[in-house]
């Protein structure tokens, strides 16, 4: 049985990143890619130190170059359907029923944006609609921004954005779900709020220009950023028999370790500080927790 020291589940940033230390440790490395990326209708990535505003795609594409450098990692496109822990090894099943077994096993498949339901809003997702103000906040900054959401979600997303702008409007498109110490403190700083249904967005080449409300009202803005939950992307972790936090991410231990022996879980999908250079980083710290783990069965002398 031919068995690879790593199999790595998800090639964004998180993957590739522990992909790369692992195959500069000489790890036979084989990696998983669907091609199927969070980010993948955003025009830039930004707050990536030396690659602020480069395309999400291009860094892939950089990413791949590099590591196509050594022999020691395998990049295949085909979805993990399923994974299991047998002994000592996962088996870890492909598309089409073939079958790969590693010693370590790395999920960096990452989450699902849940998107608003408005008609039409997939045509503004990544140019003026957002989900994240770290990452696109200051493109917009001074300008007139949106929020939409209900409850503290809404809230806190909205008392989140004075930082980048203080022309804010909190669309909760129905019932708000605020407590009366939630509006004031929208108050306090001067965020409107909005409760009627949207019915449309208007704009041009994906650049928001109002957003037309239920009872004929519009309200002018540049951006539009959005909570309204996200979910894994796979469901490989919890299949595996993973720990989850409250909030419904992957619980991990020091350097992205999980509950299950021989199982890591790095990037969006166990964290909250969603951003990629913090998935490239939580790759990287996975890798050496793999390698100082494969180190300590290759080398271990006899009971």
């Amino acid at each position: 049985m031919n068995v690879k020291d790593v199999v790595i589940i998800g090639a964004g940033p998180a993957g590739l990143s522990a992909a790369l230390i692992l195959g500069r440790c000489r790890r036979n490395v084989l990696v998983f890619d669907t091609e199927q990326y969070r980010n993948a209708a955003s025009h830039a990535l930004h707050g990536f130190l030396s690659r602020d505003g480069i395309a999400p795609l291009e860094l892939l594409e950089i990413s791949r170059e590099q590591i196509n450098r050594y022999r020691t990692i395998e990049l295949r496109k085909i979805e993990v359907v399923a994974a299991k822990r047998s002994g000592p090894h996962f088996e870890v099943q492909l598309a089409g029923n073939s079958m790969v077994f590693c010693r370590k096993l790395l999920i960096a498949t990452g989450v699902v944006d849940i998107l608003p339901p408005i008609e039409g809003i997939e045509s503004f997702y990544g140019r003026s609609i957002f989900h994240c103000p770290y990452c696109d906040g200051w493109e917009f900054r001074d300008a007139p921004i949106a929020i939409y959401g209900r409850g503290e979600h809404g809230r806190g997303l909205a008392l989140e954005l004075t930082a980048w702008s203080r022309n804010l409007v909190l669309l909760t498109d129905g019932p708000d779900e605020l407590t009366p110490h939630d509006m004031e403190r929208l108050r306090s700083h001067f965020i409107k709020t909005r409760h009627e249904r949207i019915v449309g967005l208007e704009g041009r080449d994906g650049m928001l220009q109002q957003i037309a409300l239920e009872t004929g009202g519009k309200i002018a803005c540049h951006a539009m950023f959005f909570s309204t939950g996200q979910h894994q992307h796979s469901p490989l972790a919890q299949a595996l028999g993973c720990e989850f936090t409250e909030k419904g991410a992957v619980a991990t231990g020091k350097y992205e370790s999980t509950n299950v022996p021989g199982l890591y879980v790095a990037g969006d999908a166990s964290r909250a500080v969603q951003l990629a250079i913090v998935a490239a980083a939580e790759g990287a710290e996975a890798a050496f927790a793999i390698n100082t783990d494969l180190l300590k069965e290759d080398i271990a002398g006899p009971e």
